[in-house]
């Protein structure tokens, strides 16, 4: 059975701190290499540029300074791979070459040490050959949040002075300097996301013999990905017990997958038993998604699939897909009967609020 690998993506509001962040021996408890490809005071003159564009914007919300990927590798990179610091050479010198982008990396274990992970940030925009500076053709008004103002009149009072807070910058001075390009679009659409996992996967899988081989999580298949717990959620222990029944639902995946049952058939299983009755407790709850009916259904989800998987491992390899599918239709009636246990008190919950 092969192993899933873990590749999230994230934007990042402020690249400087996240970057302090993930490089500190004092915050990070097993920080074992860093790594960065960028020149000197590169991620300080992003951070500025980007602030800086995103004002003239006027845009709201947050100023995205940059992205990062949190790559879980296995844990036979750590047990007997090269040293720390090659590895972390290894995937970000793949990915620079791969996108043409700065990085800065740091490889990491978590608290407990279940997870040799690498934090590797990167920038969406490339250094320009030259530095770009535009020359105001007229006197340029600009309003105190920075954004440029079409009229004089905007930024004068009836005496003919400036506004407080307005500036103005004379025709013939620069009024602009980029030393960046524009930011690739790429980095924004989902198929980079989906492309990034199986790059990484691939360079994961390259070093490593085929039955050590990774692959990437199967979006729309019979597998559950696991929600990463943040420092200071209020949901950590709710978020950890599901992340629990969800690996426990992998691994009996995994298992019938390995006894050859055909993948539809889990995709079914999949449906039945968790997609249709989730979907059912929302429409009944008024769009109101609730943390406890989740965990009800997956709960027996879980404990349906387990017994499944069980009696069908006691067959033969060559009768194991029809005693799949004599389960199966115990498993459509066992449907049926969770509508009512679980599925009905859900929605009559509903009803009550």
């Amino acid at each position: 059975m092969k192993g899933v690998s873990f590749v999230q993506h994230t934007k990042l509001t402020n690249v400087a701190g996240r970057i302090r962040y993930i490089s500190s021996e004092e915050e990070q408890e097993y920080l074992y290499a860093v790594y960065d490809t960028a020149p000197e005071g590169f991620w300080q003159e992003l951070a500025r540029e980007n602030q800086r564009d995103y004002k003239r914007s006027g845009t709201s919300g947050n100023c995205i300074e940059a992205r990062e990927l949190i790559i879980a590798l296995p844990k036979v990179y750590f047990e007997k791979g090269p040293p720390h610091q090659d590895i972390l050479e290894y995937f970000v010198d793949g990915f620079k070459n791969k996108y043409d982008v700065e990085c800065t990396a740091a490889l990491h274990h978590n608290h407990d040490r279940t997870n040799y992970h690498i934090h590797l940030i990167f920038s969406e925009r490339r250094l320009l050959a030259e530095p770009e500076v535009k020359i105001a053709k007229r006197n340029m008004y600009y309003d105190p949040q920075g954004k440029h103002l079409r009229t004089a009149k905007e930024a004068k009072d009836a005496d003919g002075n400036l506004l407080p807070g307005c500036r103005m910058i004379p025709k013939g001075e620069p009024y602009e300097t980029h030393i960046f390009e524009k930011k690739d679009p790429i980095f924004k659409g989902k198929a980079f996301t989906e492309e990034v996992k199986e790059f990484m996967t691939d360079l994961i899988n390259t070093p490593l013999p085929e039955q050590l081989h990774m692959k990437t999580f199967p979006k729309n298949g019979p597998y559950m990905a696991t929600r990463k717990v943040g420092k200071h959620n209020p949901m950590a222990a709710e978020i950890k017990e599901q992340n629990h029944l969800k690996d426990e639902w992998n691994r009996q995946m995994m298992t019938a997958e390995a006894m050859g049952i055909p993948e539809e058939n889990l995709k079914m299983v999949k449906t039945e038993l968790i997609t249709k009755p989730v979907s059912a407790s929302i429409i009944q709850s008024n769009g109101a998604k609730d943390p406890q009916s989740f965990r009800e259904i997956l709960l027996s989800a879980v404990k349906t699939l387990r017994v499944m998987v069980s009696k069908t491992k006691k067959m033969g390899l060559e009768t194991r897909r029809e005693a799949w599918g004599e389960a199966l239709k115990d498993f459509i009636e066992a449907c049926a009967e969770l509508a009512k246990q679980v599925v009905l008190p859900i929605v009559e919950r509903g009803r009550e609020r």
